[in-house]
């Protein structure tokens, strides 16, 4: 098995080409279970066992489930039950719930349907919200089927696993570019989540799974069925986005395609749905392109969007929010679709039509502006994040300026922050628009760096220097 194992990982790829030991990256997993095989007094959970749902409804295992669903929080399910009446639900039916399950006979409850826009701000994400009893047993079953099967995933799988992040995906992504493999395969599935065959996908999961009661709660989660406008609608096919299980399951169906991947011994990353595939020339990735649309279409019966599928540049593309620079050692940026969905949020956050007050503004700003710079620190192109910073401080200043109204306000407020009484009247009785005058050297003089600094602005490139001199 194990010589299999490293087989499976090292497909045809010279030494050096990617770290056989790489540094957990404790940001991109906090989220995910932790597992290990070295656990005392506990038994191995080993393939094919018939005892996985006895495993499921041990204690341990879900007292740890209850912690993760209570911290991951979310909305409540159809049954309007909140993550707080958990516990008390629990203490009162818990007996009977476990006994429906060791029996093989409990029924899952419909998902509510959500729509959530895509971050292409075009078209809308299904997701299917699971009751919070349901997340429980779904965040159950993964800790106990996640042992199984991800030992025997792709080493070039990144997505929802274990010790693994999207950061790391993208310096693989690099490692590949670097070594010469300039042009990219970029294969979108379309609406794979909604697409998933449940036959197909059972008969994988059938494969290391024995245990019928196991198999049956996973086709009844699958079959559930989604909750629109007061009416269930039946899902005869696709894994709902939303539940604990959903990533796990993904993984399991598109673990053919990187079999498949490696027997051909191609350099690619997936990440979830998001597969790169990365070769020497265009006309390489032509047929590659080809070969995989038929193997995904016609054995995986799932399809390929071709508006959004494309061979080209690494650098014309976008992975998972990032990009790269051109260069024969390739450093990674923030791709330009992603700076252009950072400067929407930020114009809402800091419309000059937004009835809010500075504070107000600056906390919602300020909330958006670590959690960008905690997943953008990995790009390598510092100046970007001075430049972001730059017009953050611009568009802040117009927000003022128009908050201050009348010219004798302004005045005012000028002179109080250092400015000559000429300057400020000067500013004051310009006709320019807000925009233009927030560029002023006097605007820019009194509205400055420190002035943010103190009023608790954060700022990105002082994050980005933060977070990467500790990581």
């Amino acid at each position: 098995m194990a010589s299999s194992r490293e087989k499976q990982r090292q497909p045809n790829i010279p030494q050096g080409s990617y770290p056989q030991k790489e540094v957990v990256n404790p940001r991109g997993t906090e989220e995910a279970p932790s597992f290990s095989s070295a656990r005392p007094n506990e038994p191995t959970r080993e393939e094919g066992c018939i005892d996985l749902m006895e495993q499921v409804v041990e204690r341990d295992n879900l007292l740890s489930a209850l912690r993760r669903v209570e911290k991951n929080k979310g909305a409540a399910g159809v049954d309007g039950m909140e993550i707080k009446s958990l516990r008390p639900f629990l203490m009162e039916n818990w007996q009977r719930i476990r006994s429906d399950l060791l029996h093989g006979t409990y029924q899952p409850m419909p998902v509510r349907r959500v729509e959530i826009p895509k971050p292409d701000g075009g078209s809308k994400r299904m997701l299917g919200i699971p009751g919070v009893l349901d997340r429980l047993i779904q965040q159950a079953l993964l800790q106990v089927l996640t042992p199984i099967f991800d030992p025997e995933f792709s080493w070039y799988s990144y997505g929802f696993r274990q010790g693994r992040s999207a950061h790391q995906a993208v310096n693989q992504a690099q490692i590949f570019i670097s070594q010469g493999y300039r042009w990219v395969v970029d294969m979108d599935l379309a609406q794979f989540f909604d697409r998933v065959n449940h036959d197909m996908l059972m008969a994988r999961v059938a494969r290391k799974v024995k245990d019928k009661r196991v198999l049956k709660l996973i086709r009844g989660y699958l079959n559930a069925g989604v909750m629109e406008h007061g009416v269930c609608v039946s899902t005869e096919e696709g894994v709902p986005q939303g539940g604990p299980l959903s990533p796990l399951l993904a993984n399991i169906m598109l673990d053919d395609l990187d079999r498949e991947l490696t027997r051909r011994g191609h350099r690619f990353v997936r990440y979830a749905d998001d597969c790169n595939v990365y070769v020497k020339s265009r006309h390489a990735g032509e047929r590659v392109m080809e070969s995989l649309r038929l193997f995904v279409e016609e054995r995986l019966k799932l399809k390929v969007n071709a508006e959004k599928s494309a061979v080209d540049r690494p650098w014309r593309r976008k992975f998972l929010g990032f990009s790269f620079t051109h260069h024969k050692q390739p450093r990674i940026r923030v791709a330009p679709k992603s700076l252009k969905r950072f400067k929407d949020k930020v114009r809402t956050l800091t419309s000059r039509s937004r009835g809010q007050s500075m504070m107000q503004r600056l906390e919602w700003l300020n909330a958006y502006l670590r959690g960008w710079a905690g997943y953008y620190r990995h790009a390598q192109t510092r100046s970007v994040f001075e430049h972001l910073d730059e017009w953050i401080r611009r568009r802040l200043r117009m927000c003022l300026l128009k908050q201050w109204k009348k010219p004798k306000t302004k005045r005012r407020n000028l002179v109080r922050l250092g400015i000559p009484e000429e300057w400020a009247v000067h500013i004051s009785a310009s006709r320019k628009g807000y925009w233009r005058l927030a560029n002023t050297p006097q605007t820019n003089k009194a509205l400055g760096l420190a002035y943010w600094r103190d009023q608790g602005l954060v700022s990105l490139v002082e994050r980005y220097d933060a977070i990467r001199s500790t990581t």
